[in-house]
């Protein structure tokens, strides 16, 4: 089983939030990075892109297949990882940390009610 921090939300399309405060960062999951394996390219939103939750905002690159990557909740991106430009592979070895993919200024907080907490999401993953 992937291992799933507590402390985070989850979408059913394998993305993370951590919120603090009115900023969320949104990754993937270590699930999801396990199942794409080793990733050659991310491609990031534009900082001051509006996002609603649901859609398509980034692409990620692997070895076996490309995949959109899904906004968990609604907001302006305010801030990209640019490091994941030359080393992808923070996805795959740090998807809670070194590989996170942006932070938005979230629109609607109460959005993340909507979202998986660990248990719910560690069952859907198994």
């Amino acid at each position: 089983m992937s291992n799933v921090p507590g402390d985070l939300k989850y979408s059913k399309s394998h993305e993370w939030v951590r919120l603090e405060g009115e900023i969320a960062t949104v990754g993937i999951t270590d699930h999801a990075q396990r199942e794409l394996t080793s990733l050659v390219f991310v491609e990031l939103p534009k900082v001051g892109r509006a996002i609603s939750a649901g859609e398509s905002c980034a692409v990620v690159e692997s070895v076996k297949a490309a995949s959109d990557v899904y906004c968990p909740i609604s907001g302006e991106v305010t801030e990209v990882n640019a490091e994941l430009a030359n080393r992808p592979e923070l996805v795959n070895t740090d998807p809670y940390g070194a590989g996170w993919f942006f932070r938005l200024r979230v629109k609607d907080p109460n959005e993340i009610s909507g979202l998986l907490d660990a248990s719910a999401y560690s069952a859907l993953v198994g």
